[in-house]
C-alpha cells in the first residue's frame, strides 16, 4: 500500500489534527511489539526532525498507526474527520 497516495486523499486543512490524533493513538497503543524495528526507526527519524506535517512524514505516522491500531484510525477518518473514502481506502488495502 502507498501511503502516501492515502494521505494525499486527505484534505490539507485536516492534516494537523489527523496528525495529532494519529500521535496520540500511536504514543498510547499497548501493541508496541508488532511495530517493526525499521519502521520504528523511521518513526523516530521523522519525529526528531519534526516532519510529521508534510506528506512523508503523515505517510510514515499513518503506515505505524494503521499497522498498531486500524480500528482506531479508519474509525477516527470516518466519523471525526468524516474521510470515508479515506478510511474505505486503508481497510481495503490491508484486507
Amino acid at each position: 500500500m502507498d501511503y502516501k497516495k492515502i494521505v494525499e486523499m486527505i484534505p490539507v486543512e485536516k492534516r494537523e489534527i489527523f496528525s495529532d490524533k494519529l500521535l496520540n493513538y500511536l504514543l498510547k497503543s499497548k501493541k508496541e511489539a508488532k511495530m517493526p524495528s525499521s519502521m520504528a526507526y523511521c518513526f523516530l527519524s521523522q519525529w526528531q526532525t519534526s516532519t510529521f506535517d508534510d506528506e512523508t512524514g503523515l505517510a510514515v505516522l499513518l503506515e505505524a498507526t494503521t499497522l498498531l491500531e486500524p480500528e482506531k484510525t479508519t474509525e477516527f477518518l470516518e466519523k471525526d474527520l468524516q474521510l470515508a473514502d479515506v478510511a474505505k481506502a486503508i481497510k481495503e488495502a490491508t484486507a
